[in-house]
């Protein structure tokens, strides 16, 4: 494939784009939580004792309810996340980081119809799936027939 003038002009301004995502402010408030979060030496240790907690959750799920400490893995890792998702810094990286998503799929939506009313766009919030042909359930599993 030849690079022409079209193409060289399309990369500039993906590039671009890129740079005004990058320098948004929902990438601002996304990077500024994400450093909340990970310079917290205690809360940091907090996310080790669940990560090890879920490995002993994905040992007692391969053998379910016969398990020997199925009740107690499965109550103390429900206590633990619950005490994670009430965590100030983590509640407030996951709402910056569904808002940079919600950026995100808002520009592809944009760039996808600007190519054709057809192209199926993927998006992780119900909100924009009514604009997208995809549905929104590409990621998830789903039956989705887009090939994204």
């Amino acid at each position: 494939m030849m690079m022409t003038d079209e193409w060289l002009r399309v990369i500039d301004e993906s590039e671009l784009l890129s740079r005004m995502i990058v320098c948004s402010e929902q990438a601002a408030a996304y990077r500024l939580a994400h450093n909340e979060v990970y310079t917290d030496p205690a809360l940091l240790e907090d996310i080790r004792d669940f990560a090890r907690m879920k490995e002993q959750y994905e040992e007692v799920q391969r053998f379910g309810r016969y398990h020997p400490d199925y009740s107690t893995i499965m109550k103390q890792i429900r206590v633990k996340k619950r005490e994670l998702d009430l965590d100030d810094k983590i509640a407030a990286l996951k709402v910056a980081e569904n808002d940079l998503q919600d950026l995100l799929d808002e520009v592809s939506l944009l760039i996808g119809k600007t190519v054709s009313e057809s192209v199926k766009v993927p998006v992780s919030n119900p909100f924009f799936s009514k604009d997208s042909s995809c549905g929104g359930s590409c990621g998830s599993g789903g039956s989705c027939s887009c090939s994204a």
